[in-house]
């Protein structure tokens, strides 16, 4: 599969707009999840699907955060890691509130463990995205695809 798949494929061309989600990332997400996407109940089920989020482990009301899982799609896992890393290594240029996230916590976390943060959070962004058809927007979060598209 390559970038041009991305330009044929509205959900692809959408996803393709959020910061480290390029065209082959975007295309195969597409591809794999499709209209299945109403499948997940929230981001954070979709996240968790797609797989490097940490297990929970639950007893008695208090939720514990483990391992960071494995789960999912290993293609789309790898993609989403590197272009995660590249958006953590271009952090200090990242202008917006999600760039002076990334630096927060670079300053009390290693940098794989941001890495893995942002991958998740690419992650629910798409999930926004799918589910409401609409286009990544840096300042404002989401938008309606048709407002873009004027």
């Amino acid at each position: 599969m390559h970038g041009g798949t991305a330009r044929g494929n509205d959900t692809a061309r959408r996803l393709a707009t959020v910061p480290g989600i390029g065209p082959i990332t975007a295309s195969l997400l597409a591809a794999t999840v499709g209209e299945g996407i109403g499948n997940f109940k929230s981001a954070r089920h979709f996240a968790a699907w797609l797989g490097r989020v940490p297990s929970q482990h639950s007893t008695g009301g208090k939720t514990r955060l483990g391992r960071i899982t494995k789960a999912g799609n290993r293609e789309i896992r790898r993609l989403r890691v590197l272009g995660a890393t590249s958006m953590v290594y271009r952090a200090g240029q990242w202008s917006g509130a999600a760039g002076a996230w990334v630096r927060g916590l670079l300053e009390r976390r290693p940098v794989r463990l941001v890495t893995v943060a942002l991958a998740n959070k690419m992650a629910r962004i798409a999930w926004a995205l799918m589910t409401r058809d609409e286009v990544y927007r840096a300042k404002g979060g989401v938008a309606a695809a048709a407002e873009a598209a004027a």
